[in-house]
């Protein structure tokens, strides 16, 4: 085991994208686990838009990230001592770890994995949170119904990717919005979406009016500004538009844009729903039997974007989420 523990933290809150001084490149002891504790060491880290909300002092879902604490990360640790009953080492489990080399665990909020059905990165993934909030949030908050037309946007992301293929998967029409003709070419030609629009260089009113003529029965939200208020345009008769995230928004110096066109959802008797997915923490076992049968009949297929390198690359790796640069899921795999 490495003499040192080389972590992340947070040295300032960051005014627009985090740039390199808001962050503080520390090492410490590596410590050695107590009576009912873990030692690990981690293996992945998930990179995730969410990261840029923890760090801004302001109420939420969750605390801020406090100054000077290590950056809250999801991560997948191999367990390397152990005095805690139900961890062995060799094990591999997922929790909220921080963006740390090495980690102590009481075990309080920690999943064991069993790496044998699927590598350690589709843990922070299609069968992770980003998958548990595809599913959930299409499903349960979006109430889909076989057949609808579904628009998702971020649609080559970590959640975009799921919920499009689980909306084919029920025999929906799914159209996919997301930034160049790269990611447009993989929803249609290997994700099976069956149109994609190009938010830098078509026009959305328009592009929604052909590939969506009978307008959006479902609009899963990972984008915010402009184009939420382009496809509220667009809604069907009791659509249902979910808001998952706000990308577009999160390095915003000032204030979030709103939607101006939400009257729509007054006139087609729309509705329109935020959600967190740790609220159907209770239910996650059900979703993951769902995406990994999926996945094993082949109508889901894992798309992941991995960085190999170690926690000295988080600052970086993690702006590449908002310059548009990863497909699927983006991990830190430290080596």
């Amino acid at each position: 085991m490495s003499a040192t523990n080389r972590q992340i933290r947070l040295a300032a809150r960051p005014v627009g994208q985090a740039k390199p001084d808001d962050w503080q490149h520390c090492s410490g002891p590596v410590e050695e686990p107590g009576p009912g504790q873990f030692a690990g060491r981690t293996r992945v880290i998930s990179l995730d838009p969410a990261m840029r909300g923890w760090l801004d002092d302001r109420p939420s879902y969750l605390p801020p990230v406090g100054i000077g604490e290590v950056m809250r990360a999801g991560s997948v640790v191999e367990v390397t001592a152990s005095h805690h009953p139900e961890f062995q080492p060799g094990d591999h489990v997922v929790g909220m770890f921080g963006v740390q080399e090495h980690v102590v665990s009481d075990g309080r909020g920690v999943l064991k994995i069993d790496t044998s059905l699927a590598p350690p990165s589709n843990f922070l993934g299609a069968l992770g949170m980003p998958g548990m909030t595809a599913y959930f949030g299409l499903l349960d908050v979006g109430a889909l119904k076989d057949g609808e037309t579904v628009v998702v946007s971020g649609a080559a992301g970590a959640v975009g990717t799921v919920v499009g293929q689980i909306a084919k998967a029920r025999g929906c029409r799914v159209v996919g919005i997301a930034g160049g003709p790269e990611k447009c070419a993989l929803l249609t030609d290997d994700l099976g979406f069956d149109a994609a629009i190009d938010h830098r260089a078509d026009d959305i009113r328009t592009a929604l009016r052909r590939c969506a003529p009978d307008g959006v029965d479902v609009y899963f939200d990972n984008v915010g500004g402009d184009v939420l208020d382009a496809v509220l345009t667009r809604l069907s008769m009791h659509a249902r538009v979910v808001i998952c995230g706000a990308i577009s928004q999160y390095n915003n110096a000032t204030p979030v844009k709103g939607p101006s066109n939400y009257l729509t959802l007054l006139v087609r008797r729309a509705r329109m729903e935020g959600f967190v997915v740790f609220d159907y923490a209770e239910r996650y076992p059900e979703a993951v039997k769902d995406i990994s049968a999926w996945i094993a009949d082949g109508r889901v297929k894992v798309k992941e974007h991995v960085v190999r390198g170690s926690v000295d690359d988080f600052p970086e790796t993690l702006n590449m989420l908002f310059r548009g640069e990863n497909v699927g899921k983006l991990v830190l795999e430290l080596t």
